[in-house]
């Protein structure tokens, strides 16, 4: 086992998301629209797409843009699937909102 650390699950899940960014041709947008796209045809839980929040702002995609990843992927994933999605992206957004308004100015 390698260097020990508080947080390796984090630790490796953010190794492994900077080793796909640098192996991936997309460009930044459109790799997070795709990233949630997957996420929803998972069925993920809000928790999964809270990393993507950052880099989506960071990125300009907008809330149009990820509605429109919804829409098309509607008839593939399924109703169900969507609107979870929906609501866990929702979910995602409002713990961000919170975590950043507690976090004291600086």
């Amino acid at each position: 086992m390698t260097a020990s650390s508080e947080t390796p699950v984090l630790d490796t899940l953010a190794a492994m998301t900077l080793d796909s960014i640098e192996r991936c041709g997309l460009p930044l947008d459109t790799l997070i629209l795709t990233r949630l796209a997957a996420l929803a045809a998972m069925d993920a839980p809000p928790v999964s797409y809270v990393a993507h929040i950052g880099p989506a702002i960071e990125n300009n995609v907008t809330v149009e843009q990820i509605q429109d990843v919804l829409v098309a992927v509607a008839p593939v994933v399924g109703t169900a699937k969507v609107m979870a999605a929906a609501t866990n992206i929702t979910e995602a957004l409002g713990f961000a909102i919170a975590v950043a308004e507690s976090e004291p100015e600086g």
